[in-house]
C-alpha cells in the first residue's frame, strides 16, 4: 500500500518531467551537440555548406573572443553594483512594510508590485520614452534645476538601464524578503524592545539575519537575470547605436552570431559558455555568502 501511495504520489510529478526534460534537457543537449561542429564552406563560397566535427574548437574561440569576454567583464561589473543597490532598496521596502500593519501593508505591497507585473519590454520603452531629450520630462526637468543630463551619453547608458532594471525589480524581491519576514517570531520583537532596543537596533539585529536566506536567493535570481540581460540594451540600440553597439552584452553577441552572421554552432558554443559561466557565478555567490551566514 505504501509503495503504491508513493508510485501515485510520483506520478503528479510527471508533467513537470516532462517539460523539464523537453523544455530543458534536449535543447541543452542539442545546443552542446551543435557546438562541437563548425560549418565549411566549399571553393569560393558558391557552393554547398558542409558541416564537419570540430571538438572543442569553438569553445576555444569563445574564451578567446575578445569581444565576448570584455562583454561578460562589462555586465558582471554593472551586476556588482547594481544588484547590490536593488537589493537594498527591496530590503528597506520589505522592513518599511512589515513595519505597517497588515491591511496597510498589502495595499502597499500590491502597488509595489505593478511594475513587476509590467512586461520587461514594455517597462524598457516606456523608460526609454521617460529618458528621451524630445518627449521625455526629465530632461526638462532637469534644466529647471540647472541640470543637463543625457541618460544616452556613454557615461550614463549602464546608469538609466540600472535604473530601469531596478524600478522593475525591487516588487519581486521585496515581496520575497516580506514573506521572509513574515516568519520571523513577533516574541523576539517585544523581548528586544523590552530590553530597550530601539526599531533600527530590531531590525538590524533580528530581522536582517533572519531573511538572509531570502537575501541569497534574490541574489542568486538577480545573477542570472543579469547576465542574461537583453532586452533593454537591445531597445536602447535602437535609440543611440554609437553606444551601445551589437557586443553590449554576451546575450547580444549570440543573437547576432546566431541570426545576422548565421554563426549557429559558435552561438551554440558561446551559449553553453555563458551558462557555466552563470553557475560558477551562482556557486561563488552562494560559498561566499553561506561562509558569511556560518561567521
Amino acid at each position: 500500500m505504501i509503495r503504491s501511495q508513493r508510485w501515485k504520489g510520483a506520478a503528479f510529478t510527471v508533467p513537470f518531467q516532462l517539460g523539464f526534460v523537453f523544455l530543458y534537457l534536449i535543447p541543452i543537449g542539442y545546443a552542446v551537440y551543435e557546438s562541437l561542429f563548425v560549418e565549411h564552406q566549399s571553393g569560393l563560397g558558391l557552393g554547398g555548406s558542409t558541416e564537419r566535427f570540430s571538438g572543442l574548437d569553438n569553445y576555444q574561440q569563445g574564451l578567446t573572443d575578445p569581444a565576448f569576454m570584455n562583454s561578460v567583464l562589462r555586465v558582471v561589473l554593472f551586476a556588482c553594483v547594481q544588484i547590490p543597490v536593488m537589493l537594498l532598496v527591496s530590503l528597506l521596502l520589505a522592513l518599511f512594510l512589515d513595519a505597517l500593519s497588515s491591511k496597510v501593508a498589502g495595499r502597499f505591497r500590491i502597488l509595489l508590485l505593478v511594475p513587476y507585473m509590467i512586461p520587461g519590454v514594455v517597462a524598457a520603452i516606456v523608460w526609454i520614452n521617460l529618458y528621451s531629450p524630445d518627449v521625455g520630462p526629465l530632461t526638462p526637468l532637469g534644466k529647471v534645476f540647472g541640470l543637463s543630463w543625457n541618460f544616452f551619453a556613454p557615461s550614463m547608458v549602464w546608469p538609466s538601464i540600472g535604473n530601469l532594471l531596478t524600478w522593475h525589480g525591487i516588487g519581486y524581491n521585496m515581496v520575497i524578503i516580506y514573506a521572509a519576514l513574515q516568519g520571523v517570531p513577533r516574541d523576539l520583537f517585544e523581548a528586544a524592545r523590552l530590553d530597550g532596543a530601539s526599531e533600527f537596533q530590531v531590525a538590524r539585529s533580528i530581522k536582517i539575519p533572519y531573511v538572509r536566506g531570502a537575501l541569497v536567493l534574490t541574489g542568486m535570481l538577480s545573477i542570472i537575470q543579469m547576465l542574461q540581460i537583453f532586452n533593454e540594451p537591445a531597445l536602447f540600440r535602437n535609440v543611440t547605436p554609437q553606444t551601445v553597439d551589437d557586443s553590449f552584452t554576451p546575450i547580444m553577441i549570440i543573437y547576432n552570431q546566431a541570426f545576422n552572421a548565421g554563426n549557429y554552432h559558435y552561438a551554440a558554443a558561446l551559449s553553453v559558455l555563458l551558462a557555466l559561466i552563470l553557475g560558477l557565478a551562482s556557486f561563488l555567490f552562494y560559498r561566499l555568502t553561506a561562509k558569511e551566514a556560518d561567521a
